[in-house]
Parts: C-alpha cells; structure tokens; sequence
C-alpha cells in the first residue's frame, strides 16, 4: 500500500518466456477493464500496463520481480485482478 488511494503489490512473474507478446496483451486487455491508472514496474521502469507496448519495454523474463500499482476507484480490485491473472501465468479462464 502506498497511500489512500494508491495500492502497490510485488509479485514474481513466473511463466517460462517471461512478458512476452501474448501474455503482455493479456495484461493490456484485463488493465483496460478498469478505470484506475494502472502502472506495472521492473528494474526500476514503470510503464502504462494499458499498454502492450509499454509492458514489453520491461523485458521482465521468467522469475522477474514485478511490482503492480493502482490508483483510483477500482484499484483494489485492479491489482488483485491482475495479480491473480500473474500468478495463474496469464491462463484466461472462462
């Protein structure tokens, strides 16, 4: 947590290839359901995780630390989302 508004989550990007084209898309597409500002940081980049383009600026590979962060009305459920979406190593459930 970083302040009232903004929310922040470290998690471990553990998916065999890392942020890649398809997974960094998947992120893109379930950050865009929200309207809190989301921003996705690695190695001390932060970049728009609405953006596929962005997301693989970071070059975060298997095993990268990543840090979530969300601010607005939706946040808390922004970051739990896209932790979630993390940890299952970007499977898309029904």
């Amino acid at each position: 947590m970083v302040d009232d508004n903004t929310l922040q989550v470290k998690v471990s990007l553990d998916n065999e290839f890392g942020l890649h084209a398809r997974p960094a898309a998947i992120l893109a597409k379930e950050a865009q359901k929200f309207s809190s500002d989301i921003r996705l940081s690695h190695d001390g980049k932060e970049v728009d995780a609405k953006s596929i383009l962005d997301i693989l600026t970071l070059a975060a590979t298997h095993g990268s630390a990543l840090c979530i962060k969300a601010s607005g009305e939706d946040a808390p459920e922004a970051v739990r989302r896209i932790k979630e979406l993390i940890s299952r190593r970007f499977e898309v459930r029904g």
